[in-house]
């Protein structure tokens, strides 16, 4: 016995070619000369025996599939037994054209050629799709009453079976499998496709909530999915089976569970939160038609929802199936398995293995450029306070990574000096002098820099000035806040305001906020520093809605107290926990990298919760923390000459517990 098998080095036919390999006969592949490499390394990776298994050169794409006359009677005259045929394109996001070409007319020329080589029987790979959006159930001998094939997907699947349906030539059987995911052994699976398009925001839901908290999602309509070594198996068995030829199989789960519990299932796979909540999709059917497209039309909408799928990868074709309202009856299908003992898993039995193969090898994140040098290689980085604290160990990192990097201080001894160790390291790197509390020292220094640079890729505005100080010991100090706001909020946005047009013009542009956890938590005796940084975190929020639109993100670091030279006078700082400058450092390479709007930690992001959801009690905590840590001396003018008090347990005990947080 001989077979016939086109893309038998697809995802489903290298599975069957398996199976077949367990009976008797040859087993010819079709290969286009393109793919000869990869079906070589196929049957090598599973072991499939070279004299049994021959590939076929031809193309699906051309008449009897390319096969030369020779070929044909060399194959032909019912040596061929069963001619299967698997060769399509399953992909929701391909263009309408390829898929007809490849769905269509491929199964045409597949059909000339099992007439032309007399096979014995024509085994159809077709799909659930062929039934297009049916509202209702659809039983394996319906076929014309399939509804909405506007979809190309959906279309080329349901012509393609029609043309197999009208074959007289040959005698036929249709295998439609549901929607087909990774092995339930093994989780391997050789694209994303189907329920796989969720697991990006099923990772960043992970990354971002714990485990154990609720969300709200949908609920959607019935979603059939079955593991690849299931239909392979079924069309194996149904295929050898007796008196079977001109019948439609559904490969389908006879209990599908609704898209809500899909993804709840892949969730608790993936340790992310489950959507405890879910809304029926179906519910907003009430709305007219016409109302639902006016509110998707809009530019706001419009641009939101590709935001999303952008960030998701999630094709907008597929968001049509989440409500999907077909159901499949497979009484045909479990009739030819009686006995065979295969039949669908339970998802919940082997999600975990398709979620563990995704993470490991498919995850679109593994094949970016993570790197920091991947982001910063021949770029123009400009960081401000660059001689020192997180400025300077940013700066080293950046130019170990290949940026042009050019670093701003005031004083020049300090900044040539780390300008020259880092040359001497290997980076290339510029310094220039600059008081960024002077407005038109800040404009001297962008006329320098576009002068000389042309442009600035990523500028990280990190110099700054800190005030400890209680408001009762600032009365005759108004000028605490005049200086802390010149720097901290006029400087950084002077710099800003310069580069920005350059940024605007090339359409590429980064602006990186060294801000402060006690925007966050309002820590007590910061006002002033508290204030100005909050303008400048106020200011990078809505200039994102003005500019991310033309590619130039915002990114806010809220970041915690590190030992820096700006804590120094601040002894009690000495015994409660900090971060250094070199992990401080590491916060804004991850901004370069990821881009995210704000970087915070989960203490400053639950202070602000608190204090959104119960502002009172998180007040309670403020006064108590203002009482327990009293003004340094410095703060009380006392210079030197003061002595602070050594921090007392309870002291060291509270920030340990508010760990990061200035107090």
């Amino acid at each position: 016995m001989s077979y016939f098998v086109t893309g038998g080095t697809g995802f489903i036919g290298r599975h069957l070619i398996d199976l077949l390999l367990k009976r008797k006969g040859t087993i010819h592949v079709l290969v286009r000369k393109a793919s000869m490499k990869k079906f070589t390394a196929l049957a090598k990776k599973h072991g499939w025996d070279p004299k049994r298994v021959l590939a076929v050169a031809g193309d699906m794409t051309a008449p009897r599939c390319g096969l030369s006359a020779a070929q044909v009677r060399s194959l032909g005259g019912g040596k061929i037994k069963h001619f299967f045929h698997l060769a399509a394109i399953y992909d929701m996001a391909a263009d309408a054209e390829s898929q007809r070409v490849a769905n269509v007319d491929g199964t045409q020329h597949a059909l000339d050629l099992a007439a032309a080589l007399k096979a014995g029987c024509f085994h159809h790979a077709s799909s659930i799709a062929a039934a297009g959006m049916y509202p209702g159930v659809f039983r394996e001998d319906m076929f014309e009453e399939a509804e909405g094939l506007n979809n190309p997907y959906l279309r080329t699947k349901h012509d393609s079976e029609g043309l197999v349906r009208a074959e007289k030539r040959v005698k036929w059987r249709i295998y439609r499998p549901g929607m087909v995911v990774g092995h339930s052994q093994t989780g391997e699976i050789d694209k994303i496709d189907g329920p796989y398009y969720f697991f990006t925001f099923l990772k960043k839901l992970r990354a971002t909530l714990p485990q154990w908290m609720p969300t709200l999602g949908i609920e959607g309509g019935r979603i059939n999915l079955v593991p690849v070594d299931f239909v392979a198996a079924a069309m194996d068995h149904i295929a050898h089976k007796p008196r079977l030829d001109g019948r439609c199989f559904h490969l389908t789960d006879p209990e599908p569970m609704r898209a809500g519990e899909v993804l709840n299932t892949f969730a608790r796979a993936g340790h992310a939160p489950e959507m405890t909540m879910r809304i029926d999709a179906r519910m907003f059917a009430f709305l007219p038609g016409s109302v639902r497209a006016a509110v998707g039309s809009l530019p706001p909408v419009r641009r939101f929802v590709g935001m999303l799928l952008r960030d998701f990868r999630i094709p907008k074709d597929v968001l049509g199936f989440i409500t999907y309202p077909t159901r499949f009856d497979n009484r045909e299908a479990e009739r030819a398995l009686k006995g065979s003992g295969i039949s669908v898993p339970p998802l919940e039995s082997y999600a975990w293995r398709l979620w563990d193969y995704w993470e490991r090898h498919l995850d679109p994140d593994l094949f970016v450029d993570h790197s920091l040098k991947g982001k910063v290689r021949g770029k123009v980085v400009v960081i401000t306070g660059g001689s020192s604290g997180i400025g300077l160990s940013t700066a080293q990192k950046v130019a170990a990574a290949g940026a042009t990097t050019i670093i701003v201080a005031r004083r020049e001894d300090e900044l040539f000096a780390a300008r020259d160790a880092m040359i001497a390291a290997g980076g290339k790197v510029f310094a220039y002098t600059a008081d960024l509390a002077d407005l038109a020292d800040c404009d001297r220094l962008v006329a320098t820099v576009l002068e000389k640079h042309g442009h600035v890729d990523v500028l990280v505005n990190n110099a700054g000035r800190s005030i400890r100080r209680s408001i009762a010991l600032s009365f005759d100090r108004f000028h605490d806040f005049e200086r802390t706001m010149q720097l901290n909020y006029f400087g950084s946005l002077r710099l800003i305001m310069g580069f920005m047009p350059k940024m605007i013009e090339r359409r590429k542009g980064h602006i990186i906020n060294i801000s402060s956890i006690g925007v966050l938590a309002n820590s007590p005796r910061f006002s002033a520093y508290v204030a100005s940084k909050a303008a400048l975190d106020a200011f990078s929020r809505c200039a994102q809605g003005e500019l991310s639109g033309k590619h130039i993100a915002f990114t806010t670091i809220n970041m915690p107290l590190v030992k820096t030279p700006m804590i120094a006078p601040t002894k009690m700082y000495d015994s409660v926990p900090t971060l250094t400058p070199d992990e401080a450092a590491d916060l804004v390479v991850k901004g370069i990298i990821e881009r995210p709007s704000r970087i915070a930690t989960r203490l400053g992001v639950f202070a602000a919760l608190v204090n959104a959801v119960a502002p009172k009690a998180y007040e309670v905590v403020m006064s108590t923390a203002f009482e327990l840590f009293p003004d340094s001396s410095a703060a009380k003018g006392e210079g030197k000459s003061g002595k602070d008090e050594i921090p007392s347990q309870e002291q060291i005990a509270f920030a340990a517990l508010m760990r990061g947080v200035h107090w």
